[in-house]
Order: structure tokens, then sequence, then C-alpha cells
């Protein structure tokens, strides 16, 4: 019996039509199953996508703006302020004040913030080698190469 709460990526008895021809609708399919995953794994540190891509990026980028981050992970200003209020939250960032420009703050990853890190990165990495398990090494880096260069190609 299907699991109400999961996603089915082809429902038998259906027919999808075109949408089965469709590249995007494929990379949908494939990111909700990616994402539940994803979710279920990182659960214990109460870690979603964006979260765990913020604090990657925070911990590489000394002093980085929220309006860089914001940019970078191509969302909204507003949008980045609630992110890094949930991660502050979490007690894994904080906003340290710009000398230079007192309406600025960077960020960094507190204490917590570094530790914990290392272990979610553990387990994003069992996640991710855990869904394309099905996938050669070689196809792995085709399909990450593919993904890239059509985020990277303007439409």
């Amino acid at each position: 019996m299907h699991d109400p709460d999961h996603f089915v990526a082809k429902v038998p008895g259906i027919d999808y039509g075109i949408l089965d021809d469709l590249l995007g609708y494929a990379v949908r399919r494939a990111q909700i199953r990616l994402y539940e995953d994803f979710i279920a794994s990182l659960a214990p540190w109460g870690i979603t996508p964006p979260r765990f891509s913020a604090m990657v990026i925070v911990s590489r980028n000394p002093g980085l703006k929220l309006t860089q981050l914001a940019r970078i992970m191509g969302i909204a200003r507003s949008g980045s302020v609630i992110l890094v209020d949930a991660l502050e939250d979490l007690g894994y960032v904080q906003r340290l004040p710009v000398p230079e420009d007192r309406r600025a703050f960077s960020l960094t990853l507190t204490p917590k913030g570094r530790t914990d890190l290392v272990a979610i990165s553990a387990a994003v990495r069992a996640h991710d080698e855990r869904m394309a398990r099905m996938l050669t090494p070689d196809e792995k880096t085709a399909l990450r190469a593919l993904l890239t260069r059509m985020s990277e190609t303007p439409a």
C-alpha cells in the first residue's frame, strides 16, 4: 500500500501524457524525491536545503553580508533575513557589526555552527550517496555537469 506522506514518482494507471517528455518535469520529480530524503536525514538538526547551503556559504566566506548571501542563493533579501533568523534561532549563525557600515552585518558561524556543520555535512554526503546509488561515478559526474550547464545557460 502507498504511504500517503511520501511522494510517488509514477502512480500506476495514470497517463502522464506530455509530462513524460518534459525535462523540467523529470528534474522536478527527482528534486521532490531528493528533498524528502534530505529533510528526513537532517531532521535531528532542523536543517533544510537552504539552511545547509547558507551554512556552507557562510562558513567558506568570512565577512559575508546578508545582501551577498541573498544574491548568491538567488533569493530576495527578505528571504535571506528569514533564513538567517532561523539559523540564529538554531544557534548556528550570528550577525556581527561591520565597522565601516553601521547598517550592515557580516555573518559568521558560531562555535556550535562550526561543530555541527561537520556532522551535518557528513549526513548530507550520506544522503547524496544514497540517493545516487543507482548511478555510476561517471554518470554522477555527467549529471552534475549537465545540470550545472543548464543552470548557468541563459534561457
